[in-house]
This record gives C-alpha cells, sequence and structure tokens, in this order.
C-alpha cells in the first residue's frame, strides 16, 4: 500500500462490488481501496487499526454473520457488511455480530464517505443483565442491545427471539448450539444440555410462565431457547453433570409447584434429559444433542422428572 494512505479493504469475488467501493473512496483523500478474495487470505493478513473493513454479504464460502464473530477480537480495522439495497434486518445482526454496520450495494460515495469520517457512535458500554431481579418473563432485551449505543434495537430482537415465550427462537438457537460447542472443545470447558418438553399444547399465558420459571432457574450466561412448538432446549456454558441437574430439578420442582395447565386443561407435566461434554465418543454437537434428546425421551416414558444421559 502507498505510505500514508489507509486502505479500505473488501472482501469479495464480485466485481462490480469492489468498482463501486474503488468509485465511494476515490473523491476522499488519503484513502485507497485493496481487495481479498478469500476468507483465508483475509486471516492470514487481516487488516490493521486504522483501516475499514467491508465483507461482501453475499459471500458462498462462509455464514457472513459468523464470519464477523469470528473476526471479533482478531481484527482491529472496524467491519461494515455489503447488503442488498432495502434489508432491514441487516444492520442490526451486523452489529450483534461485531461489525460497525451496512454498507448497502452499490456502495455510494456518501455512504463511504461517513464510515471513512468516523461518523459512528461511540460505545457507552454494555448494559447490566437484569436477569433474575425483573418481574418480566421476558429475555432481557438488554442482552441484545447495541454495544455501541447501549440501546436495545427492535429490529434484533425480533429476528432472534420466540414471540410466544421471549426465549430465543430456533434460528439463533442452532446459531448458539455451535457456538457453545466450539468454544468448550478449543478450551476444554465443560458444557451442559438441558431439554425440557411436555406433551401436548399450551396456551401463551402458560408459555410465558413457563419461559418465567426457565429465566428465574438460569445464570445470565445460559442460553434458553424454544426448540419446537412444546421442546426446550437450555445451553449451560461451563456447567458440569451436577449443576445441570440442580438447574434441571429447580425448573422441575418450581412447574410442579406452579400447577400450570395445558390447552385442554390437564396438568402439564416436564419432562428433562440432561447430557453434558465432555464425555466418551462424543466429537460433535450433533452428538451433544442426540444424548440430551434421547435422555429427554427416557424422562417422557417414565412419566416425566429428570433423568441424566449416562
Amino acid at each position: 500500500m502507498v505510505d500514508g494512505l489507509r486502505t479500505v479493504w473488501i472482501l469479495t469475488n464480485d466485481e462490480a462490488l469492489t468498482a463501486s467501493a474503488r468509485a465511494a473512496v476515490a473523491p476522499i483523500e488519503g484513502w485507497e481501496v485493496a481487495t481479498f478474495e478469500t476468507p483465508e487470505e483475509l486471516m492470514a493478513a487481516p487488516p490493521v487499526a486504522g483501516d475499514v473493513l467491508v465483507i461482501d454479504g453475499w459471500m458462498r464460502s462462509k455464514n457472513v454473520y459468523e464470519f464477523c464473530r469470528e473476526l471479533s477480537g482478531r481484527v482491529r480495522a472496524r467491519m461494515y457488511v455489503a447488503v442488498a439495497m432495502g434489508n432491514r434486518m441487516a444492520s442490526a445482526l451486523a452489529r450483534f455480530a461485531g461489525a460497525a454496520g451496512v454498507l448497502e450495494r452499490p456502495i455510494k460515495p456518501g455512504a463511504m464517505k461517513k464510515v471513512l469520517e468516523g461518523n459512528n457512535p461511540v460505545g457507552q458500554g454494555v448494559p447490566q443483565d437484569q436477569r433474575g431481579t425483573t418481574s418480566s418473563n421476558d429475555l432481557p432485551e438488554s442482552l441484545l442491545a447495541d454495544l455501541r449505543t447501549g440501546q436495545s434495537d427492535e429490529r434484533l430482537v425480533q429476528a432472534m427471539i420466540d414471540r410466544e415465550t421471549g426465549l430465543f427462537n430456533y434460528a439463533f438457537l442452532g446459531y448458539k448450539v455451535d457456538e457453545e460447542f466450539k468454544r468448550a472443545k478449543r478450551f476444554e470447558l465443560p458444557l451442559a444440555f438441558v431439554m425440557a418438553g411436555f406433551e401436548s399444547q399450551a396456551d401463551e399465558p402458560a408459555l410465558r410462565e413457563l419461559a418465567g420459571i426457565f429465566l428465574d432457574s438460569s445464570r445470565d450466561t445460559d442460553v434458553l431457547g424454544r426448540f419446537d412448538e412444546n421442546t426446550f432446549l437450555f445451553l449451560l456454558p461451563n456447567t458440569g453433570p451436577d449443576g445441570a441437574e440442580i438447574m434441571a430439578r429447580r425448573v422441575s420442582a418450581s412447574v410442579d409447584s406452579r400447577n400450570l395447565k395445558d390447552l385442554v386443561g390437564d396438568p402439564m407435566v416436564l419432562s428433562l434429559g440432561i447430557a453434558t461434554y465432555p464425555a466418551p465418543d462424543l466429537l460433535r454437537r450433533e452428538d451433544l444433542f442426540a444424548r440430551v434428546h434421547d435422555a429427554l425421551l427416557e424422562a417422557r416414558h417414565k412419566g416425566g422428572g429428570v433423568v441424566m444421559c449416562n
């Protein structure tokens, strides 16, 4: 790169995106454009502080938001995701994944000028988690706040949250399963899965009360999500079998004491299965999920209660 110039790096194979970036940067003094063709090339020589990195949202080899999370803490340049015009969810998802925001394609000079002038809000710190200190049954929106502003983003909340329960939805749950399992393997940390479910169906008030029990019984580091209509999956980082069983039995006892009813008025009988990592022959996240699902089915076969996977 030319001495004295800062660089806008573009990770893309799309010549049109690169051309629009070059045209947008050209009038701005002190900046130039360079490209990465692959994520591996970027990782081998990451941009430095003061540079800007634009990642093509149409990247085929990786999920762009997962890649942003992977880059967080490794790349000191401000990151942006290039997205299709009118993508209303992209900005919130990009910020949640660690990027500074998005740039609509084709990149316009005015938008690029704002980015290069550093026209971005200054972070105000991560808001304090209120789980366990609030009477609300909803997952605290502060957990999904923008890290720069400290304000909850309604679009992000809608993208990640199950509307009936206020817990994380299936899509985000799948992402967190992958993330937490990789972290547990990499750092050799324990990880517990707890799967809870009941037979038949329940109305929204009952589901909300059930979700409140889950939240009251968990820690702020736990990930609580709705797996399907009547099944829930909890990810308990840095938790072994004993801790997971304490949490599961606390949930079971609370549900029994509330005398919750299903949609036809019958008592809601909760079954809970537990599986933990590390364990023999457990090499993939799918193995851990299969074990917790088997434990749940065994608990249902016994008529409810808690079953620990052997």
